[in-house]
């Protein structure tokens, strides 16, 4: 039998060309562009205007904006209804969309457990923690208290429910402080909840409440303007920033509860989640974004100005965080009786 190795040689050839030819187009061709928004995104607040997740929220959008980060537009949305369950459904129900985010405060896990709402953390996808949040006692400046053990001592002097303390909504992080401060100090106030940590801050100068456990980056230009007092800090340690807020003082001259003899800390989330259902490119793409708005200028002056603490968690590390925070808050809940029934 003869064997055609003309037509075998041919052939080979064309093989080995036609190859050759497809790995230099390959070579040649740009790589598959990562996923990035194609409509503008809907930044959600699930919180009142003025408080700190609306300044944070607003902040973010400013710095996108300046530094050209996103092509497509963010759109802050404010849905603070039922304690901030109005944003979070919202979220929920937008399962599969990669253009919806929401920044996140402890209200993540207050609002299911005091209202009985259907939603839980892990109905969303995890992006990053941006950073915690403290808390600090106010009180107006042109009160006589100098520090927390002369307002506490006011306070059991005038008795129970006569103090006002006002915060930000109900059965979340501003009462839960509250009630802290109460068990640790014999004391009962009447709590006055407002939309918002800025309204909080206007009410405490106007004189209508007699102090408040305001975030700092909602009361600090009232101190500034020598309108308030801080009394304390409800963490363990001081806060390190050392610059001067006023005249006379920075946020580490501002004492914790504790050196005040007030035993009772807490610390709140600021997070960015988006809807279930995305993909590992939709959330890597967010991931990516926060890690750059985090290096500009205007964010790391938003930090010391705000004396946030910087933590930074993304993956299985703030899936981790945000376990451990879930059942922190269930037995602060429950020990509070805000549970719903």
């Amino acid at each position: 039998m003869k064997t055609n190795f003309k037509s075998k040689k041919t052939g080979f050839m064309k093989a080995t060309l036609g190859a050759l030819a497809v790995a230099a187009l390959t070579a040649t061709a740009p790589a598959m562009a990562a996923w990035e928004p194609t409509k503008p995104v809907e930044f959600v607040v699930p919180a009142g205007t003025g408080g700190g997740a609306d300044q944070m929220a607003r902040l973010i959008q400013g710095i996108i904006v300046k530094h050209k980060l996103m092509k497509e537009s963010l759109v802050v949305v404010n849905k603070s209804g039922g304690a901030g369950a109005e944003g979070f459904l919202d979220v929920k129900g937008a399962k599969g969309d990669p253009n919806k985010i929401i920044i996140t405060l402890s209200n993540l896990f207050t609002t299911p457990m005091a209202t009985g709402v259907p939603f839980n953390w892990k109905d969303m996808t995890p992006v990053a923690m941006l950073a915690l949040d403290q808390f600090v006692l106010w009180v107006n400046a042109e009160k006589p208290y100098k520090n927390a053990k002369e307002y506490i001592d006011a306070t059991k002097a005038a008795g129970p429910l006569k103090m006002k303390m006002g915060g930000t909504g109900s059965k979340q992080e501003d009462q839960i402080v509250t009630v802290g401060l109460e068990k640790a100090t014999g004391t009962k106030f009447i709590y006055i909840p407002f939309k918002g940590g800025g309204a909080v801050a206007v009410q405490l100068v106007g004189g209508h409440i007699d102090s408040s456990v305001n975030n700092p980056i909602e009361a600090v230009a009232q101190w500034r303007a020598g309108k308030l007092r801080p009394l304390c800090v409800f963490d363990d340690t001081r806060m390190d920033y050392k610059k001067k807020v006023t005249d006379t003082m920075s946020w580490n001259d501002i004492p914790t509860c504790k050196e005040s003899g007030v035993a009772t800390d807490y610390q709140m989330l600021r997070g960015i989640f988006m809807a279930g259902g995305v993909t590992d490119d939709q959330r890597a793409y967010y991931v990516d974004l926060f890690k750059k708005v985090r290096e500009t200028p205007e964010w790391k002056e938003f930090m010391e100005n705000g004396a946030f603490n910087q933590s930074f968690k993304t993956g299985a590390d703030f899936d981790k965080w945000l376990t451990s925070a879930e059942a922190l808050h269930m037995g602060l809940m429950k020990e509070a009786g805000f549970l719903a029934k």
